[in-house]
């Protein structure tokens, strides 16, 4: 199977692998995902539970899926303020904002308390622009926080901003001091060692083969079978392959490269702290450099999964890697000579509103799920994991009563149509991007086509909610 270059890195410090299942077992909780969202679910059900039996498979490998390959960068919510005020209502969103703050330093102190070398830096995040059109695309939120007394952001002078982002191409910007890169496979590792330790039983090379949704949910592998009590599907866009998941997302991928090594080039140039740096256009270029001095780039311009199927799209070198290459060469010519060593690509399981949605799957009382991280996982999966817990302990408190579970989630089109309407809209996008690029206008068919994409970090005018 293809590595991209975080895994393989964290392959090279840690190799260990888990059996397989052979057989029947039973199980008060199984967990069907070994990525960050089951991981953290299964260290915060058993640290809180130590006598309950948890179960957890994996289909490859633990953190092998989009938890090893995204950009590495936890951020916080206050960004999604409006879109979870629309859903949640003011104190709610407040509450969930505050919980999702919080878990950037949970991730660092946890690393810390148990020997992760997952390179965390909490040096913050750089909301920038990178053409004229994008310039304060953040202030109708900003405007909204200050108006609750709630604006973590602090403006960055033009100046100031390409300083620290080392780019000729940013214009300008906002801060978030309370935010941090990591080495996300290796903190997948880390996880998953920690949950072993603590007495989680991992199954890996154990894909699920069916669901059995009977009163004791049994889950099916290919040479075995667990009956559960609970079962919590943490599949991230794998869990697309289930009905009542599918229309809640639409997959699509973020491609990935990474340079050489080059860190006396990035200390010249002022980028040689951890700070996560985006731009504001909804087709997101994100990047930020390593502890060695690489420049790692994304962008979502590679393939959609057609009805859940994403079995052989994303464990291949990114179809897009040309293009995120050149995006990146246009944010640094100055490093022009600096050559790419490693592509990528990975699901993005992409809601409407950019934000997931929890509850019981298809209203079974004992099995839950929680999906649709729209490419924001690194943070929110660690405060995500308490709502898991909250659901599976059958708790009466904030988190299983939380604005984000059995959310009236708006659907994505039936295939062939979401399909089809991903093509066209991205297209749409691209291209009124690359017109923005140059100061210019797209027409009026490609703008109204491009409005229909998913929430990106930029609010509009109908997230306002007085």
């Amino acid at each position: 199977m293809y590595r991209g270059f975080w895994y393989a890195e964290a392959l090279d410090q840690e190799s260990a692998l888990a059996p397989s299942l052979s057989g029947s077992i039973e199980a008060d909780v199984c967990i069907i995902g070994g990525g960050f969202f089951g991981l953290w679910s299964a260290i915060r059900l058993k640290q809180a539970n130590p006598d309950m039996n948890i179960v957890l498979i994996e289909r490859d490998r633990c953190g092998s899926g989009a938890s090893g390959r995204n950009g590495g960068i936890a951020t916080n919510w206050w960004a999604k303020y409006l879109s979870l005020m629309q859903i949640c209502g003011e104190q709610e969103a407040r509450r969930v904002c505050e919980a999702a703050e919080s878990a950037i330093d949970e991730i660092g102190s946890f690393c810390e308390e148990h020997g992760i070398d997952a390179e965390f830096r909490k040096d913050g995040w750089l909301w920038t622009a990178s053409n004229q059109t994008q310039m304060e695309s953040w202030e109708l939120l900003t405007v909204a926080l200050e108006k609750h007394g709630l604006n973590p952001f602090q403006l960055v002078s033009p100046d100031e901003v390409r300083q620290r982002t080392g780019s000729p191409r940013v214009l300008g910007g906002i801060f978030d001091p309370n935010a941090a890169t990591v080495q996300p496979a290796k903190l997948a590792r880390g996880l998953r060692r920690v949950a072993i330790t603590l007495g989680v039983q991992v199954y890996e090379h154990t894909p699920l083969k069916k669901l059995e949704r009977s009163e004791r949910p049994v889950v099916h592998t290919p040479d075995g079978r667990i009956s559960a009590k609970k079962v919590v599907v943490a599949m991230n866009a794998w869990g697309a392959q289930f009905p009542e998941l599918r229309r809640m997302i639409t997959l699509m991928s973020s491609d990935m490269v990474a340079t050489a090594p080059a860190p006396e080039r990035l200390k010249a140039i002022g980028l040689d702290s951890g700070v996560a740096i985006t731009d504001s256009r909804t087709l997101l270029n994100y990047w930020r450099n390593t502890p060695k001095g690489r420049i790692v780039f994304g962008k979502p311009l590679g393939q959609f999964g057609f009805a859940g199927d994403i079995e052989t799209i994303y464990d291949k070198p990114s179809p897009a890697a040309d293009k995120v290459e050149q995006e990146m060469r246009s944010f640094y010519p100055q490093l022009h000579d600096v050559p790419v060593v490693s592509n990528w690509t990975g699901p993005i399981d992409r809601t409407l509103k950019g934000l997931p949605n929890f509850g019981h799957l298809g209203g079974h009382k004992n099995i839950f799920f929680g999906i649709g991280f729209s490419g924001n996982g690194v943070g929110t999966t660690v405060f995500a994991s308490r709502i898991i817990k909250s659901l599976v302990e059958e708790a009466n408190d904030e988190w299983a009563n939380c604005g984000l579970v059995d959310q009236e989630i708006k659907l994505f089109p039936p295939e062939p149509f979401s399909y089809i309407g991903a093509h066209v809209v991205r297209n749409a996008l691209v291209k009124k991007e690359h017109y923005e690029d140059m100061n210019k206008k797209a027409g009026w068919l490609t703008q109204k086509l491009a409005a229909l994409a998913p929430a990106g970090y930029v609010p509009q005018l109908n997230d306002i909610k007085e």
